[in-house]
This record gives structure tokens, C-alpha cells and sequence, in this order.
């Protein structure tokens, strides 16, 4: 069995086919001199029906790839999650996803293994990481018994370590995107909430370079050093 199962034995809600899939997943890839414009990486972005990261379920995946220094739109994944018995809700006022959508989504095991392997053993960005990975591991370790272990990178975290002179340490996403002058179509869908992430990812990545952090394994180097640094408090 794959080592990164948390489940003994064969998942009981996986057929055949399904378990061979998940057993055939590839382990994530560790950090590496590999240069930025030659990593690949997987854009994500989900949607839930809420925020807590206990109760809430996740209902939408939207993600694309960054590679060879550029957005890959041939490299793309966008997935609604079937959820029975769900309810409308107030995130639907956000996401726009009704019920009769959901209702009509892939089955979970389905969706989650079919985007493992688009992600492969890349490591992942995202917008507020954190979120994103606790909701994806969840329900991966619910539908799958999958342990994620991929590396993740948190926009929110570059964006004002790279940025400093933008004074925008807790800002969101549409702040760093004015910021930037970026022109975003939509927002509150997966897909595009992925791809204007990675458009400030390519912008980060750009800025990174010019610092001399031209890999991932010393970008997070960087980063757990700026996580630590002494904070200012106001009085």
C-alpha cells in the first residue's frame, strides 16, 4: 500500500480501480535546489461551506500549473464535489455554488484522486495556504485515508516578505492584487481565485530572483527566518 495512506488495508468506500489509484499516487517531492523558473508547481484554490476547518466540507477545487517560469493554461483542473444532503448556506452568497450543483458534482473519492494526480508530486501554492491545505487534508484522509504531506507556499506569506516597501503584511488578496494592478475578471470561484494567485505567484517569484532566493528550498528557508523575526507591537 502507499506509504502516505493513514488506513490499513483497503479503503471501504474505494472499488478496485480507485485503490489502485490511490496506491499508485507518488510520494511529494522534498525541496530542492531545482531553479524557480524551471519548478513546476500546482496552483490551488478551494471552496467549502464555510469556515470551519472542523465541520465544513469542502465543495469545489480549482487549479493550474506554474511551469518554466510561466502559467501553464494547458495544465488545468476544476472540479465541483458532490455533497449530499447539503444545504444552502451563506457561503453560497461567496462561491455561487447552489445546491442543484453540488448536487450534480463528482463523487468525492473520485474528484480527490483524480486531482492528486494532476498535482503529482509537486509542491502547491495558494492564497492563505493554510486554509486550503487543512480542508484538502481532511478530506483526503476522510474519503481516501491519504495523508498529504506536499509542500505548500502561502502567496500571503511571500507577498510581504518579497514586498516590504508595500506595507501590506496582513492584506488579502484583492488588496495585493490592486497592488499590482492586475486584471481579474472574477473572483469567489476556484479557478479564477487559483489563476489570479498564480499570477501574483509569478510576481513573487520575479521579485524572489532579484533577491538571490532562486529555489524553493532556500525560499522556505527565507521564509521560516522572516516568521521568526521579532514583531513590533503598538502600543
Amino acid at each position: 500500500m502507499n506509504a502516505l495512506t493513514w488506513l490499513s488495508g483497503r479503503c471501504a468506500q474505494l472499488n478496485a480501480d480507485q485503490q489502485r489509484r490511490l496506491e499508485q499516487l507518488p510520494a511529494a517531492a522534498a525541496l530542492d535546489t531545482t531553479a524557480l523558473n524551471q519548478q513546476r508547481m500546482v496552483v490551488v484554490d478551494v471552496e467549502t461551506t464555510g469556515l470551519n476547518l472542523k465541520r465544513d466540507e469542502l465543495i469545489a477545487i480549482g487549479a493550474l500549473v506554474i511551469e518554466n517560469g510561466a502559467i501553464d493554461l494547458s495544465q488545468q483542473f476544476e472540479c465541483t464535489l458532490l455533497r449530499e444532503n447539503h444545504k444552502v448556506s451563506a457561503s453560497v452568497l461567496i462561491h455561487g455554488l447552489a445546491p442543484s450543483v453540488i448536487a450534480a458534482g463528482v463523487e468525492p473519492a473520485q474528484a480527490l484522486l483524480d486531482f492528486m494526480e494532476f498535482v503529482g508530486d509537486s509542491p502547491l501554492l495558494a492564497f492563505h495556504a493554510a486554509f486550503d491545505q487543512r480542508m484538502l487534508s481532511r478530506a483526503l484522509k476522510q474519503s481516501l485515508g491519504y495523508r498529504l504531506q506536499h509542500n505548500f507556499f502561502d502567496v500571503a506569506q511571500l507577498a510581504p516578505l518579497l514586498c516590504p516597501d508595500a506595507s501590506l503584511e496582513r492584506a488579502g488578496l484583492d488588496d495585493w492584487i490592486k497592488h499590482f494592478g492586475l486584471q481579474v475578471q472574477q473572483r469567489h470561484n476556484a479557478s479564477a481565485d487559483a489563476l489570479a494567485t498564480a499570477e501574483l505567484g509569478l510576481i513573487m517569484f520575479s521579485k524572489a530572483r532579484q533577491q538571490k532566493l532562486d529555489n524553493l528550498l532556500t525560499l522556505q528557508q527565507r521564509l521560516d527566518q522572516w516568521s521568526r523575526r521579532p514583531r513590533k507591537h503598538s502600543l
